[in-house]
């Protein structure tokens, strides 16, 4: 089966754009994810960051992503003040349950990162987008996910588009990585000194669990 080129596929949606005033909500999962994604989305969207990862363990690691995640908003929003340049970008936060990441991941516990639960943890977090996308009226959803090189971007464009269609928003397609997104984020990340964390988040991926 051969791979989609979802950069490829963003940016002709990009292209036919009817104007600068598409809502987009964009799940995050963690500021330096984000940096690049803003950077590129908030010239075509007016953007609405969702921050929803009950998969993040422990709670004092969740809070500290929250806070830098507002940290950056609050400085990019600031560059732009008065320039009216490009759209503020607005921030959305979802319930911490950890208890649903855990139930999710019930009987997944032993797969490999970037396996089975993996997939799971994806859905959950992309259905509560598209969830809040579609109660918002947002005219897209999408994740700061595929920026990742340890994300799977073909599955997650999958499991994306499969709940766009059944919550009835649509997905915006994504692989933020390519064309240099995943480099520039890291060079974001220092320009403004993010704390970039050594895990995915879930206890499952911590180093020496």
């Amino acid at each position: 089966m051969n791979k989609v080129n979802y950069q490829k596929e963003l940016e002709k949606v990009l292209a036919g754009l009817p104007d600068r005033g598409q809502r987009l909500l964009l799940h995050s999962c963690c500021a330096p994810c984000s940096s690049y994604c803003l950077e590129y989305l908030r010239q075509y969207f007016a953007v609405t960051v969702f921050y929803y990862n009950p998969n993040i363990f422990p709670e004092t690691e969740y809070r500290r992503r929250v806070e830098e995640q507002k940290r950056l908003i609050g400085e990019l929003n600031a560059q732009e003040a008065g320039r009216e340049k490009k759209n503020p970008i607005a921030f959305a936060q979802g319930a911490y349950e950890p208890e649903r990441f855990f139930g999710m991941a019930k009987g997944l516990e032993d797969c490999p990162e970037g396996g089975e639960r993996c997939f799971a943890c994806y859905r959950l977090r992309l259905l509560e987008a598209a969830c809040w996308a579609k109660e918002g009226g947002f005219d897209y959803f999408t994740t700061t996910l595929t920026i990742s090189p340890l994300k799977d971007a073909q599955k997650l464009n999958e499991i994306g588009r499969q709940l766009g269609e059944t919550y009835g928003v649509t997905y915006l397609p994504s692989d933020f990585k390519k064309k240099g997104g995943y480099q520039r984020s890291i060079v974001m990340s220092r320009e403004y000194g993010l704390y970039r964390q050594d895990y995915c988040g879930c206890v499952y991926s911590k180093p020496g669990a």
